[in-house]
């Protein structure tokens, strides 16, 4: 386990996974993706516990997602995640057709139990979401943009088709398109925000048009506390993005786990300034060097910004990657690491230490309050 204030090595070297190994799934834009045709969206093999209509669809035990957290996830992230109940992620959004079936294949070797597969519609991911279900995927998760295309993709694979949104209308459009599940995405998120709204607004607003619809929630949400007013309210489960970044599987860097282990309330910023790669897509990052000396020339836009050609990292292969990128430190990147994109939520202030990601999800689970805990 590694405590707030604990040096950089710590955090590194804590838990139970083996770096070496876990390096060898470590790309800047790698990710994975669900199952084998053996794996199909139902019960967990433990009791089902604290039910609500998304874990009864998606055949978890718990209402706990982990959010699609980028380059971070991995196989070993995701099928950890499952393995202890809850809902496993990874994003395939740029990783090479040629790299998805070996990611898929390295996953369901780690767990037997349904997890999600994300892709970000900013781009045309018609063959991603072909080869996930192909292979056997039945939970895709997607992002920015029209998920019509996919609706009947997924559907004729027998899946569900789940979609984040940052507004109620855009709820109630791809509902009526025919998206399965509805992730209300508040502002209050890390990484790549779609709304202005807080999740609590957010979610009222669509249970008002749509309360028959499972409705889960993001941003913000850190800890059993948060899980248990999202329930509450109506949610049929929470994501968790920042959280587990904190844990001993994620594809990050010491440096970004460190930083969101120090920050305080107030230590985030929504902007659109790591543009380089997406750009136009507000995101909500940790104020670093690079957002602090932007902020000091006074908040220039694209072309007229301080070290606007600084070479800040190098990628495995040698790409250099420029400041104001939208890459984030990666284990097997090299470079000034804290001047890139450190994507973290509201909750960055509330977590304190990096555990293994079967332990933050034990730790959810007994810590919720006995009304929603049977276990």
């Amino acid at each position: 386990m590694v405590h707030r204030g604990k040096p950089e090595k710590q955090a590194h070297e804590a838990g139970r996974v083996d770096l070496l190994r876990l390096s060898s799934y470590f790309f800047v834009d790698a990710h994975a993706l669900p199952r084998t045709s053996a794996r199909t969206v139902g019960p967990h093999p433990h009791t089902a516990k604290m039910a609500t209509s998304f874990t009864k669809l998606a055949g978890i035990r718990y209402p706990i997602i982990q959010a699609p957290i980028g380059s971070a996830t991995t196989p070993m992230l995701a099928a950890a995640v499952s393995n202890a109940g809850a809902l496993g992620t990874l994003s395939i959004t740029w990783r090479p057709i040629d790299k998805v079936r070996q990611v898929i294949s390295d996953t369901s070797a780690l767990t037997t139990c349904p997890f999600a597969v994300n892709v970000v519609l900013a781009w045309p991911q018609e063959r991603r979401v072909a080869l996930a279900l192909e292979a056997g995927a039945r939970l895709v998760w997607t992002f920015w943009g029209d998920p019509t295309p996919h609706v009947a993709q997924v559907h004729t694979a027998g899946g569900y088709l789940m979609h984040s949104v940052g507004s109620v209308d855009e709820a109630v459009a791809v509902t009526a398109a025919g998206v399965d599940v509805i992730v209300a995405q508040g502002v209050e998120a890390g990484g790549h925000v779609r709304g202005t709204t807080p999740w609590r607004i957010l979610l009222d607003g669509i249970l008002k048009k749509l309360p028959d619809l499972p409705v889960l929630v993001a941003g913000g949400i850190a800890d059993a506390r948060d899980v248990a007013e999202a329930l509450a309210t109506g949610a049929a489960g929470a994501c968790l993005g920042t959280r587990f970044l904190c844990c001993t599987e994620a594809n990050v860097a010491p440096v970004y786990q460190e930083r969101i282990l120090h920050a305080s309330f107030g230590d985030t910023v929504l902007t659109n300034l790591f543009d380089k790669g997406w750009p136009n897509a507000p995101h909500r990052v940790l104020r670093n060097s690079t957002v602090r000396m932007w902020e000091a020339a006074g908040c220039p836009g694209p072309g007229q910004r301080p070290g606007e050609r600084d070479q800040v990292g190098v990628q495995p292969d040698g790409t250099p990657i420029e400041r104001y990128s939208d890459v984030i430190p990666t284990v097997d990147l090299q470079g000034d690491l804290e001047a890139l994109a450190l994507y973290a939520g509201q909750s960055s202030e509330r977590i304190s230490d990096v555990l293994p990601a079967e332990d933050i999800v034990a730790q959810l689970v007994r810590s919720l309050p006995s009304r929603f805990n049977s276990t």
